[in-house]
């Protein structure tokens, strides 16, 4: 997170290029990637000269004809439901929900046409051509999000803020927009309510004057997005003057609520009278949502069993024969409502590690937070425990708990009870919902979070969890894995 000084002219200029060049090679690839699959579906389904005739006139329609229609209406619906727009590209499922959603209307207009002109298509055509499509433009749109914050990481291809508002939220929204550069909001500068200038301390964001200084700050930094973090010295109607300073179409205002951690799909708009109400559904835990989760982690959990089970006995061997002890190490963590439960790994250490942990604790080498006892090269942990551990496979059997209902495939982490009791008040708040085999902190960083990062990641899941979500932790387990981030 960086202020620096540039030249005013052209950096909103380049935010509009780069916004119109990603569009236009986005739409390149949803164009080869539609005519990849609808003639190639075409071809294989129906060969290369297939007629159709409609059951009233005997009009008979080429496949290639009505191919090209499908792929035209196909783009124009991907146009029209804005899914190449710089405000979903980058982060969230709104540009996959979009496509998807644009695809389905396609398919549902195709059917109803086909219905009203009699049109007798063939249904291998259109079963298969639809929903590969679907899957081929999501992929490709996930490639092309990969590439995306690969640069957006490098500080490219992202707007240009300049936040407004008192020090402590400008600095506070300024450490949220940098643990997430992916989605495309780069700090390059501030204007805070008591006009300092210079360098905020503790940050590296540059303070360029006063509320009253910002079109100065706009045009030294080049930003082209005002973020307005607080509202305390910046009531309505200076605001909306604010917002009218800035030139149409090429600078754009954000508003900043006091809101943090609140999950998109719980946060709806509804103006009233030129209010602008922000509605924020409170989570629930029982319910549809809860059996859904419980079938999920049930079908899940025995499915990963039946397919692991080989490792799992290899596994079992290897701890058998490498160390004296049992193959499983049992211990007590604290659960859903802080019911107790006895959690099940591979034993990854030496037999009598909870009787040296007192020892280890006082040598000042625990690393991680301030609460988890984390240390790198721990010397109780055995060869193959250490081994088991960077792949995260002595938690597999933890899969017996979920099939147990003790813990879910998603969640928070499963404390012990020495830890639940330097808890304050609002970090019990995990236990509304089972622990988990993996969660938010699992593909966050692991045992290199700070305690305070553990916290917020669990209770922003404890906040906003969905099944949706959970598939999306489950995917980013998998790479976290085999990247071993914070594994130890």
């Amino acid at each position: 997170m960086t202020a620096e000084r540039v030249r005013p002219t052209s950096a909103p200029a380049a935010t509009q290029e780069w916004s119109r060049t990603y569009s236009r090679r986005v739409l390149v690839t949803d164009l080869l990637a539609l005519i990849w699959v609808v003639f190639g579906v075409q071809i294989a389904w129906l060969g290369l000269s297939s007629n159709l005739a409609t059951n009233t006139a005997d009009l008979r329609l080429s496949y290639f004809a009505i191919s090209v229609v499908v792929i035209v209406v196909w783009m124009t619906a991907l146009a029209l439901y804005d899914t190449r727009g710089a405000r979903v590209i980058g982060t969230g499922s709104a540009e996959y929900r979009l496509v998807a959603d644009s695809s389905v209307r396609v398919f549902g207009l195709l059917a109803i046409a086909a219905f009203l002109l009699h049109v007798d298509l063939a249904r291998g055509y259109v079963l298969i051509a639809f929903p590969v499509g679907i899957l081929v433009l999501l992929l490709s749109r996930w490639m092309w999000r990969q590439w995306l914050v690969a640069e957006r990481k490098h500080g490219g291809y992202s707007a240009r803020v300049l936040l407004v508002g008192s020090t402590a939220s400008v600095l506070h929204i300024g450490r949220e927009l940098a643990r997430t550069p992916e989605a495309g909001y780069r700090v390059v500068g501030a204007a805070v309510s008591n006009g300092t200038r210079g360098v905020l301390d503790g940050s590296t964001i540059e303070s360029f004057g006063g509320i009253d200084d910002v079109a100065s700050a706009l045009q030294l930094t080049g930003a082209d997005t005002v973020v307005i973090t607080s509202s305390d010295d910046l009531p309505p109607e200076r605001v909306r003057r604010l917002s009218w300073s800035l030139e149409p179409g090429r600078q754009h205002l954000v508003v900043a609520p006091s809101l943090t951690d609140i999950g998109g799909p719980r946060i709806h708009t509804r103006p009233v009278q030129g209010l602008p109400l922000i509605h924020v559904e409170t989570p629930t835990y029982s319910g549809r949502k809860l059996y859904t989760k419980r079938a999920f982690d049930l079908v899940g959990s025995a499915a990963l069993l039946l397919v692991l089970s080989p490792v799992l006995l290899v596994l079992a061997l290897l701890v058998k024969t490498s160390s004296p002890g049992p193959v499983f190490f049992r211990q007590e963590r604290v659960g859903l409502n802080g019911s107790t439960f006895r959690m099940i790994k591979f034993r990854s250490m030496v037999v009598d590690a909870e009787a040296r942990l007192q020892e280890l604790s006082t040598l000042d080498r625990a690393e991680g937070n301030a609460v988890l006892f984390k240390m790198k090269n721990d010397p109780r942990v055995t060869r193959i425990g250490a081994f088991m551990r960077r792949y995260s496979l002595d938690e597999v059997p933890q899969l017996f708990n979920v099939l147990g209902g003790d813990m879910s495939l998603v969640g928070p982490r499963p404390p012990l009870a020495r830890e639940v009791e330097r808890y304050d008040s609002h970090v019990h708040r995990r236990f509304l919902v089972k622990p988990g085999l993996t969660g938010l902190w699992q593909v966050s960083g692991r045992s290199d979070l700070s305690w305070e990062d553990s916290v917020r990641l669990d209770l922003f899941y404890v906040e906003n969890w969905s099944l949706v979500g959970d598939f999306a932790i489950l995917w980013k387990t998998g790479r976290a894995v085999l990247e071993q981030r914070g594994a130890y």
